[in-house]
């Protein structure tokens, strides 16, 4: 699936796989194919501009394509890499639904969707909780992911 893309993957798993089409509504996500695949791309901008315009940002990776681990090692020095906690956050049930229907293994689902993760921000350790709260206050949702290690520039 990572080879594929996406969009292109998901819409091969929900239309060609499971025989939905636009207007089939999935009762775990509460809307339908259509109203999911189609949701607008959050933009974090607002939320951190403050931040970035401070210098409390160390890095920020966009996570699209590619999933996590291709996109959060991007921001990293190369003798770093990350350690996650995939637990911190509940993943959307668009992805344990699409697992599920296509077959899709873990390793394959991390490596193509954001697993509900949009926007990484690498922030030192003594600001998590300050920006945390400055975030949550913009409207974001935030979680603790895990944290920078010393390493081969893999996000594990």
């Amino acid at each position: 699936l990572a080879q594929i893309g996406v969009f292109p993957a998901a819409r091969r798993i929900l239309f060609e796989v499971a025989g939905m089409d636009v207007h089939t509504q999935v009762p775990e996500w509460g809307r339908s194919v259509a109203e999911e695949l189609l949701r607008p791309h959050r933009s974090y901008v607002a939320a951190l501009q403050p931040a970035l315009r401070r210098g409390d940002v160390e890095g920020l990776a966009h996570v699209t394509g590619g999933g996590i681990p291709g996109n959060l090692p991007r921001v990293l020095p190369v003798s770093c890499g990350a350690r996650l906690d995939t637990t911190a956050w509940e993943v959307p049930a668009v992805f344990t639904t699409l697992a599920h229907l296509g077959g899709v293994p873990d390793d394959d689902m991390w490596a193509t969707f954001n697993m509900g993760i949009g926007m990484i921000a690498v922030v030192r350790a003594e600001r998590v909780a300050s920006l945390t709260a400055e975030w949550e206050q913009a409207g974001e949702e935030v979680f603790e992911i895990g944290e920078v290690v010393a390493g081969d520039g893999v996000a594990r």
